[in-house]
């Protein structure tokens, strides 16, 4: 059977987008624990914006934005070859595997640290080095299940528009469903996971306005990326075939007759 898996190109390839989305989203997850000024980076002094009465905002982002936004991308690309349901299996084995990181990196932490262990560290610099691996690995819960809540939803959104978006353009206008798509579930993205992790500790003015923050470096990324669609739709049809590509973007769009003279994409 392992041998007719690896003959079959399509096959192949969701095995392997699927686990670099899964990847990509551990990844994000581990490295959300710091915060890095994007002004900063690019060198320049802090916007100093002011929202809902809240001034002094600046773009103050956690590193798992530099890998989210690509998720999307992903996710888009396999809603174009593979549909909804490749998406939601996908998204639900994404989830799981968040899920059980963070259960071992509790367990993790909760494991009686090496008197070797502590030793070494000190002599790198280190004062406690157990208080920096809970520090960096032992999110707040809160955290963690509006991470969670927020991928779950912000993907399921994502699809269900994009598949919208497809029903009414056809095989038409890649960027339009894509990027539209994205936009719209990465709004949803970004206030799911405040409201959930600091509601009640954060008032809703400060969670509006670090939502629009967070949605502006999300907004212009998603309009950056919209040419790597089509880089990768271009690689994929080389790699599978135009024919079969085409094929498996009729099958995405699932059963009915005004699915079925799709044109190439254009």
């Amino acid at each position: 059977m392992i041998h007719n898996i690896l003959k079959d190109r399509p096959t192949k390839l969701f095995l392997g987008i699927m686990a670099f989305f899964c990847c990509n989203a551990l990844i994000a997850e581990a490295i959300g624990t710091k915060l890095f000024s994007l002004e900063g980076l690019l060198g320049l002094h802090p916007v100093n914006f002011t929202l809902f009465g809240q001034s002094g905002l600046a773009f103050t982002l956690t590193c798992g934005v530099i890998l989210w936004p690509l998720e999307f991308v992903i996710t888009d690309i396999i809603n174009e070859y593979y549909g909804p349901r490749a998406v939601r299996r996908i998204s639900f084995t994404a989830v799981i595997l968040i899920a059980y990181a963070f259960l071992m990196y509790f367990i993790a932490i909760k494991l009686p640290a090496a008197q070797v262990w502590l030793n070494s560290s000190q002599k790198q610099g280190v004062e406690n080095i157990q208080s920096s691996f809970s520090a960096i690995f032992g999110q707040n819960n809160r955290i963690i299940i509006g991470s969670i809540v927020a991928f779950l939803v912000s993907q399921i959104v994502d699809v269900t528009i994009f598949h919208r978006i497809k029903r009414a353009t056809g095989n038409k206008h890649l960027w339009l469903r894509a990027t539209g798509s994205t936009l719209v579930s990465q709004l949803v993205d970004s206030y799911i996971v405040l409201f959930i992790a600091f509601s009640g500790i954060f008032t809703w003015q400060l969670i509006l306005a670090v939502g629009i923050m967070n949605y502006l470096y999300k907004f212009f990324m998603a309009i950056i990326l919209t040419p790597v669609i089509y880089l990768i739709e271009k690689r994929i049809e080389k790699y599978v075939g135009h024919e079969t590509a085409v094929e498996m973007k009729k099958a995405a769009m699932g059963p009915g007759k005004e699915f079925q003279n799709i044109p190439a994409a254009g």
